[in-house]
């Protein structure tokens, strides 16, 4: 087993940003993100020694700006009896409705025949507030020519909404959608990433 990183962050909106830096600063995979059972999330990297600390090193100069608090850790030589609690098998939670664990394998790429281009740049809005994040959503479609793909929950009515576009599109969107809200609910964090690293659209819907 290569080295481990892990991320435990706030939020699933701010977790796909950090692990956006973190796969684009160093050779990493990002293994998937796991629910800690509140708002938080943790963040599974594996590589080589040397690229997983350059990959936390990058996310936890990116953290602060983005207003969030983290742990970090690694893992350099893991003993092979870990393996259980880095890959094991996903489950719905029946009390939200979410998915345990974001992983890569949940929404494989599909074959360039039937997805030719990947999107230019993906929007995340997350909300506290089922409501709120269905008014929000309205108004992102309607703002702009994005296309939603899907929805995650973390609980905690934590509801995050992922839809694509260019990135013009997508940014319009996520504004309309952060104003939309109001008094409905909570406005967690909304942001674009623009050129999405594979492996995170791997773990989010297409």
């Amino acid at each position: 087993m290569q080295s481990l990183g892990f991320i435990e962050a706030p939020f699933l909106s701010i977790s796909a940003m950090l692990a956006q830096e973190a796969a684009t600063a160093a050779d990493v995979r990002i293994l998937g993100f796991e629910s800690t059972g509140n708002e938080n999330l943790l963040i599974r990297l594996a590589g080589e020694v040397a690229q997983v600390r350059a990959a936390l090193d990058a996310a936890e100069a990116l953290a602060p700006r983005l207003g969030a608090s983290i742990l970090t850790g690694t893992l350099p030589r893991p003993d092979p009896g870990m393996e259980p609690m880095i890959h094991f098998p996903n489950a719905h939670n029946p009390l939200y409705g979410g998915r345990d664990q974001l992983l890569p394998t949940d929404h494989p790429p599909q074959p360039p025949a039937l997805h030719p281009m990947k999107p230019q740049a993906i929007g995340i809005l997350e909300t506290q507030g089922l409501t709120a994040i269905l008014e929000a959503t309205d108004a992102m479609l309607k703002a702009a020519d994005v296309k939603l793909v899907g929805k995650e929950k973390i609980g905690a009515a934590f509801v995050t909404v992922i839809v694509t576009g260019d990135v013009a599109a997508v940014t319009a969107a996520i504004e309309a959608g952060k104003q939309a809200v109001g008094s409905l609910g909570k406005v967690i964090a909304g942001h674009v990433i623009a050129r999405p690293h594979d492996d995170l659209t791997a773990l989010l819907p297409k």
